[in-house]
């Protein structure tokens, strides 16, 4: 059975809720600094690529074709609705968007419209972008689906 998109914010976790204040803050500073001063408030910086890198900007960088961060697609992301998945146990999570838990030809024309809302001309080899945030507002993901 499909999780249940949520699209009613005030269904989020008051934690949850505010590191996505927070992120979209910074993403829409189109300073890669500011969102980069978001992602250690937590113990460990959230998973933002399964390879080697170190550093969250220079990859950035390296990845996407605009130097300066302003086209990585996190508002359109944190604006789409979200899933809630692994409720109740240690990899519970609040995923966005919420499409990254559905096959392709699983999504109605509607979320697919929205998916080619988010996929950029910087995207279009990694569309499955993600965030996740935990209940306790921890950030743990901002990573391209493998």
């Amino acid at each position: 059975m499909p999780a249940e998109i949520i699209t009613d914010l005030s269904r989020l976790p008051v934690p949850v809720a505010r590191m996505r204040e927070r992120i979209l803050e910074a993403a829409r500073s189109g300073d890669l600094e500011k969102l980069l001063l978001v992602m250690p408030s937590n113990a460990t910086l959230p998973v933002f690529s399964f390879g080697d890198e170190k550093h969250p900007i220079a990859f950035w960088k390296a990845n996407f074709p605009d130097p300066d961060g302003v086209e990585i697609p996190l508002i359109q992301i944190l604006e789409t609705g979200f899933v809630h998945i692994a409720r109740g146990t240690p990899q519970d999570l609040y995923v966005r968007p919420h499409f990254a838990q559905t096959p392709l030809k699983d999504l109605s024309r509607e979320q697919k419209v929205e998916l080619f809302s988010i996929v950029t001309g910087s995207t279009r080899r990694c569309p499955a972008l993600t965030v996740s945030i935990a209940p306790d507002g921890v950030w743990h993901y901002f990573v391209a689906g493998e």
